[in-house]
């Protein structure tokens, strides 16, 4: 996906400070051999998901689905703004923990608050990079979220989607709803934390701020493993 995400973005790419190192931008990798890779690499994942199972199978070939809408004109979703961000979040918010819980259990179990806390943390996450990327996006004509809307909106709907996710927990907590109760305390705790670090780290969002906001999010984040699997 992301080899196929960079063959795409090559001409904004080119003018993004952040990418200026990355091998296609300088070279160092041709297109031609880097669509090679592609093809291999995608061919290579819906194989390798075959040793799994067929469900798998079907969960890996809609992440690379997926991945090619948003990437591939002539959909190219992440010239659509709104879509950009719901397509990433329904990859790595939905479509993948969907697949993972279907190595083990039939797909239909899947519990859907699982899979609503992960798309709105997703999209809070992806939220912001669009607006690290704008004035890249401008040049190029990529008409992202941020491009469309502004980094002021951008922001304030970051901080909505982490706000409903949070209090999603929170309630699933206090219901005792596959969040275990026994995290509800530390959760109260955390909440205003995460969303504090949040708002102020997103403001002016860098790669570096968002990896600052990850890592905040990985606490709570085990937490909740390690209640949850004792």
């Amino acid at each position: 996906m992301l080899a196929q995400n960079d063959l795409q973005d090559l001409r904004s790419d080119r003018d993004n400070p952040r990418k200026a190192t990355a091998p296609l931008v300088t070279g160092a990798v041709s297109a031609r051999r880097l669509r090679v890779w592609y093809r291999w690499l995608a061919v290579t994942c819906v194989a390798a998901a075959l040793y799994v199972g067929p469900l798998f199978v079907l969960g890996v070939a809609g992440v690379l689905l997926l991945g090619w809408a948003y990437s591939v004109p002539p959909l190219r979703l992440k010239t659509r703004p709104g879509w950009d961000v719901a397509v990433n979040a329904l990859v790595v918010g939905v479509v993948s923990p969907a697949a993972g819980w279907a190595i083990t259990r039939p797909p239909w179990e899947f519990p859907w608050q699982f899979g609503l806390i992960g798309l709105l943390f997703a999209a809070a996450l992806y939220v912001p990079t669009t607006v690290t990327d704008l004035a890249a996006d401008t040049g190029a004509g990529d008409t992202t979220f941020a491009v469309r809307f502004g980094p002021r909106s951008a922001h304030r709907l970051g901080v909505a989607l982490w706000a409903a996710a949070l209090a999603f927990c929170v309630l699933l907590a206090w219901l005792d709803v596959l969040v275990p109760r026994s995290t509800l305390v530390p959760q109260l705790l955390m909440t205003p934390v995460l969303l504090a670090a949040y708002a102020v780290l997103t403001r002016r969002p860098t790669i570096t701020k968002m990896a600052v906001v990850s890592i905040l999010f990985g606490i709570p984040t085990v937490g909740f493993a390690l209640a949850y699997i004792g």
